[in-house]
């Protein structure tokens, strides 16, 4: 079973000996990874567990639902707590360690007087619904990576956005930690797996996947560049006329380069030569908000 710390001194004490190099052994030295989680952990999780496992020789996964990035009248006090259940699904899979701090160890002074902002990137797509979100992503991540130290971090793609940032920020403030994001793991009828996917009644859960499935609909559309800019603004509005239909409330569907920039440049022209798309959408469907994405290789 992974050995769970919920102080961050008695984690930085446990890590510290993989830190360091015997003078008779100079390769003594192993990688940690770290795993940032708010748990309720799925499949998808273990997956992300598995990627670190092949990046490093220790994991220590995290398990905090961060208070500062939920909004106003977001799920935080319903978020699901299962940190027993869990540790149990993390042993299977060889997880090291567990990091599972209150809120009090986290943030002495709630809320916390520091910033970190990431700019522009996050006044987008999640952004735009959520203000506020991405920058307590910044400050979670922040304090993670400062008191674990890994030399690797795994992310999943399905928060396409939220990995741009942590990229972004690793870049900006010189973190000497490798980003990996693991791609998106999906039910077998293409629903991407979230820890949210348990809000869905059973009737809504039979409707979830139409949202992979219109993402990949569109995706084949996108293919050719030969695309007049009446032509790309009508599928994104056939594509959402279609998933309203189907009983999804959209947040937004947007097409940008793989960079998040967009697509239509100052001559309002679709022009995307030599740039891979990234089809992204968050859409509500009764209680849950869920998140896809589609990457577009442009031919």
């Amino acid at each position: 079973m992974p050995i769970i710390y919920q102080q961050i001194s008695e984690l930085r004490a446990a890590l510290q000996p993989y830190r360091g190099q015997r003078n008779d052994k100079p390769d003594s030295a192993q990688r940690i990874a770290l795993v940032p989680t708010m748990g309720n952990l799925h499949e998808g999780h273990l997956e992300l567990v598995s990627i670190a496992k092949q990046h490093a020789d220790i994991v220590v996964v995290s398990i905090f639902v961060n208070p500062t990035q939920f909004g106003e009248g977001e799920d935080f006090e319903s978020y699901p707590r299962t940190l027993d259940e869990d540790v149990a699904k993390l042993a299977t899979v060889g997880t090291d360690y567990v990091f599972a701090p209150s809120i009090a160890e986290m943030y002495p002074v709630m809320p916390p007087p520091t910033s970190v902002l990431a700019g522009g990137i996050t006044t987008q797509l999640c952004g735009q619904s959520r203000p506020g979100h991405f920058d307590g992503v910044g400050i979670v991540v922040s304090k993670l990576f400062n008191i674990v130290q890994p030399g690797v971090t795994v992310f999943g793609q399905k928060d396409y956005q939220q990995l741009a940032i942590i990229k972004q920020l690793v870049r900006d403030l010189s973190y000497p930690i490798e980003i990996v994001g693991a791609p998106i793991v999906r039910a077998a009828d293409g629903l991407a797996l979230s820890s949210r996917n348990q809000y869905l009644s059973a009737a809504e859960r039979e409707t979830a996947p139409v949202l992979h499935a219109e993402l990949q609909r569109l995706a084949q559309q996108l293919m050719s560049n030969k695309l007049s800019m009446p032509e790309f603004e009508a599928l994104l509005a056939e594509t959402s006329q279609r998933i309203s239909n189907a009983g999804f409330n959209i947040d937004y569907l947007e097409v940008k380069t793989d960079a998040l920039k967009s697509v239509i440049n100052d001559a309002e022209v679709f022009n995307v030569e030599n740039e891979n798309l990234i089809i992204l959408v968050a859409a509500w469907l009764g209680r849950a908000r869920l998140l896809d994405n589609q990457v577009v290789t442009v031919h």
